[in-house]
């Protein structure tokens, strides 16, 4: 497996005039970008080069988007790469679809070439990790570092999505209070990110399957939203 090159961004879309556009942006915000037109070539250099990031249109001529990203969050290789889906399928259902097969960010046309910019450094930054914010959360058999972006139950390891483990570490480092979906959304991504109550449903429910019956510690709170409880040992 190689080394994931934290500055790289590969932008998928078979329009051009979007691909070059977004690329464009990035290059001059100072990331390296490679282009691929189809979803074919959207894998092949996903595991030849290993970016940081993808910025992944869904309606592709061959492998489609959703395939794309269902394929590489799937293979060992490539689940750490961050996929941003930047589409014009905009409704709740392709929303949280997406968000489902494993994609971190969810992006509708027209866009903003400044806000797409801002989300890819966003979640760029969460990916990689920060020394200076590096945490660690200790409750009986669930184990959570922030900075390693490491979760343990047990002294297992459990895989999650950068939106999964962004959901769990903002829930245990404020045990006992309750949020909203859209304060726990507002935590995560930032002020007026386009995702619905459903969305964070979702995101909840496969956090709690990963965690097993760890998973029960994330509460929910019938009418308002989740809280964590800390007694994991049961």
């Amino acid at each position: 497996m190689s080394d994931r090159n934290n500055n790289l961004i590969l932008v998928v879309d078979d329009e051009a005039d979007i691909r070059e556009l977004v690329r464009y942006n990035l290059n001059k915000s100072g990331f390296e970008t490679l282009g691929a037109e189809t979803g074919e070539k959207a894998l092949e250099l996903a595991r030849e080069e290993h970016p940081a990031l993808m910025v992944l249109d869904l309606m592709l001529p061959g492998i489609d988007g959703l395939d794309v990203c269902r394929i590489l969050k799937n293979d060992a290789r490539t689940e750490d790469i961050c996929i941003i889906m930047l589409t014009a399928k905009g409704e709740e259902a392709d929303i949280v679809r997406g968000l489902e097969i494993g994609a971190d960010d969810y992006i509708t046309k027209p866009f903003s070439p400044g806000i797409l910019t801002a989300r890819v450094k966003a979640n760029v930054r969460r990916t990689t990790g920060s020394k200076s914010g590096d945490g660690v959360l200790e409750y009986g058999n669930l184990f959570i570092h922030k900075g390693r972006r490491e979760v343990l139950v047990d002294g297992d390891p459990v895989d999650l999505t950068n939106t999964e483990f962004q959901i769990l570490y903002f829930l245990a480092a404020n045990p006992h209070w309750v949020f909203t979906r859209a304060q726990i959304i507002d935590e995560i991504r930032g002020d007026n990110y386009p995702v619905t109550d459903r969305s964070v449903d979702f995101q909840i429910v496969g956090l709690r399957k990963k965690l097993g019956a760890v998973g029960d510690c994330i509460k929910t709170v019938r009418g308002v939203g989740y809280r964590f409880f800390e007694d994991t040992d049961h």
